[in-house]
């Protein structure tokens, strides 16, 4: 049976309202808390960009029973893998075993702000099968040494380690990096409603029941506002994934996504408040093989659509 999470928006808002939201979310019975991990937001409308670790640790503490999983970041440029390492590992301490590394090739947005460039994307997957390795090494315990194509490690070592190692989940936007996933990784995250991402991960070692997604909505008693705020939080990913992981700041987005109208948005993305809209929406991700689903609200009334959510939209899912 599929678990359903609550994905926590760093660029939409405020650190002490995401843990308000989380505190919501828990108490209304979801599995999960995903959180997104930027430095910079996708628009100028976000506003936002907390600090995802920070908010990490305080979830960690304030919670009891959810899962926490980073979805994503990226451990291959803006962070040095042994650094994403020890963050992991000091979460995974603090949350007596609740969370879950989600990684990605990341984006220009976020990764651009140190100065190294932004590779290709060919070069970004090399770099992510070696930070995995780096962040697999360093659980091992004792000091630890590497030398790899991308990054070197020198005598370090993660004193404060779980007792099991992070579970990591591999972001995948096609069939490539789903079987990436598969090969390298404990479970799969992906954002497109395609069997084929799942099947592609399974048949290279991955484990169908460690699929994770999410699934972006729009709620409010009145549609035409509900369509509104779509349009204006969540339109920066009209243009897909390969236009979403180039453009290096927000006024990029801001004029990318500029022709994209709110009848296009409606279209992609649940509105308003009839239940059986919101439920086909995430039932297509189930039935593509997601197992574990969050949904992402674009509004600022997470009381209001949790609620709704829970009374309304979860009695119509599996």
């Amino acid at each position: 049976m599929p678990s359903y999470g609550f994905k926590l928006m760093t660029e939409m808002h405020g650190p002490a309202t995401l843990l308000e939201q989380a505190r919501l979310a828990e108490d209304a019975g979801f599995d999960f808390l995903g959180i997104s991990d930027h430095i910079h937001p996708w628009l100028d409308s976000h506003g936002h960009s907390s600090f995802a670790w920070s908010v990490l640790g305080a979830l960690a503490h304030q919670t009891e029973r959810v899962e926490l999983v980073t979805m994503v970041t990226c451990p291959i440029v803006r962070y040095h893998p042994v650094l994403v390492a020890q963050m992991a590992a000091t979460i995974g301490v603090m949350s007596d075993g609740r969370f879950r590394l989600g990684v990605g090739a990341g984006e220009r947005l976020n990764e651009h702000v140190v100065g190294k460039g932004w590779p290709p994307a060919d070069v970004r997957q090399e770099m992510l099968r070696e930070a995995i390795e780096v962040l697999q090494l360093m659980w091992q315990g004792g000091f630890q040494s590497h030398r790899g194509q991308h990054f070197t490690v020198e005598d370090a070592r993660i004193f404060d380690l779980p007792d099991e190692p992070v579970p990591v989940f591999l972001a995948a936007s096609g069939d490539q990096s789903a079987s990436l996933a598969g090969e390298i990784a404990d479970g799969l995250v992906a954002i497109d409603a395609e069997a084929s991402i799942v099947d592609a991960y399974a048949q290279n070692g991955g484990d169908r029941s460690s699929t994770w997604t999410e699934v972006a909505v729009s709620w409010h008693p009145d549609e035409k506002e509900a369509r509104r705020i779509a349009h204006e939080k969540l339109r920066f990913s009209a243009q897909g994934w390969k236009v979403m992981a180039e453009l290096p700041n927000p006024v990029n987005f801001e004029a990318a996504t500029e022709p994209v109208t709110e009848d296009a948005m409606a279209e992609a993305v649940p509105c308003g408040n009839d239940p059986k809209r919101f439920a086909e929406a995430i039932g297509e991700y189930i039935d593509a093989g997601f197992e574990h689903v969050a949904v992402m609200p674009a509004g600022d009334d997470a009381e209001g659509f949790i609620r709704f959510f829970t009374d309304e939209v979860r009695p119509l899912l599996p």
